[in-house]
């Protein structure tokens, strides 16, 4: 028996720590699946982690193994998490970084990583990703029960979302996310944008020109655009350009759409 495992990290490609921990799971389990999924998040990065994550993880198969290691909290009492929900497993330090696809995808079954048996016989204070994290992979993969690894949690690091408020003629929100294009993601979803909003606001700067579109081909190159999102959000967007470098936008800045009233 043997499942997908992928893996997701702020180790970054020039560092030997991926392969690391490809070689310990391989060590377990020669025939893993091991995928990538992204070694680019911004570093200690715990809010981009959660965010990528929610947004991939409900696409992988039945049984996919997930382990996420963005772990500025590494050494300390933080705990290790194994998580069961949609029927795949998700593997992380108890930081938030799981949190968005925990409640994503709902009734999670939640386990503190407690066996030291399924650990590397030496756990570094600063590598659990290669100690603990890994093996554990490994040996899930191999068909080991998750009740073996630990008992249930019914207590852990929740990262709740920013919600946006309803004003009059209007919705406040923020930007939670920024692509590598740049793109501006909110947490405006698009049940509550019933019509194309006439105003845009970000931070403090009113954005009068601006298209409403459904895909980014329908304006020209450079145009500030908005648009719902491929997950369900407000994104805000340049045609062929960033938006987060000409608006000079950062994760947590105001958002405000407005229509005619």
């Amino acid at each position: 028996m043997s499942r997908i495992i992928t893996l997701t990290t702020d180790f970054g490609t020039a560092s030997p720590y991926v392969a690391v921990m490809k070689g310990v799971i391989l060590t377990i389990n020669a025939a893993a699946c091991i995928h990538d999924l992204s070694h680019a998040i911004p570093p200690q990065n715990i809010g981009h982690a959660a965010h990528f994550l929610s947004g991939s993880v409900p696409y992988f198969p039945t049984g996919t193994i997930h382990v996420c290691v963005v772990d500025p909290g590494v050494g300390t009492e933080r705990a290790a998490l194994l998580a069961e929900v949609g029927g795949q497993f998700l593997i992380a330090p108890d930081n938030g970084c799981l949190s968005l696809a925990l409640d994503q995808l709902r009734k999670p079954i939640v386990r503190r990583l407690a066996e030291p048996k399924f650990w590397r016989a030496d756990v570094s204070a600063t590598f659990h990703g290669r100690d603990i994290f890994a093996p554990v992979a490994a040996h899930l993969s191999l068909g080991v029960k998750p009740a073996e690894f630990g008992p249930v949690m019914h207590e852990w690091v929740k990262s709740e979302p920013p919600k946006p408020r309803r004003e009059k003629n209007s919705i406040v929100g923020e930007v939670t996310f920024i692509d590598e294009f740049g793109n501006l993601i909110t947490n405006i979803s698009a049940e509550i944008v019933h019509k194309p909003p006439q105003d845009l606001r970000l931070g403090a700067v009113q954005r009068k020109r601006f298209r409403w579109v459904r895909s980014y081909a329908e304006a020209e190159p450079g145009t500030l655009i908005a648009l719902i999102s491929s997950d369900g959000w407000l994104e805000i967007a340049v045609v062929n350009g960033s938006a987060a470098r000409r608006l000079r936008a950062r994760v947590g800045m105001p958002v405000t759409i407005a229509f005619v009233r």
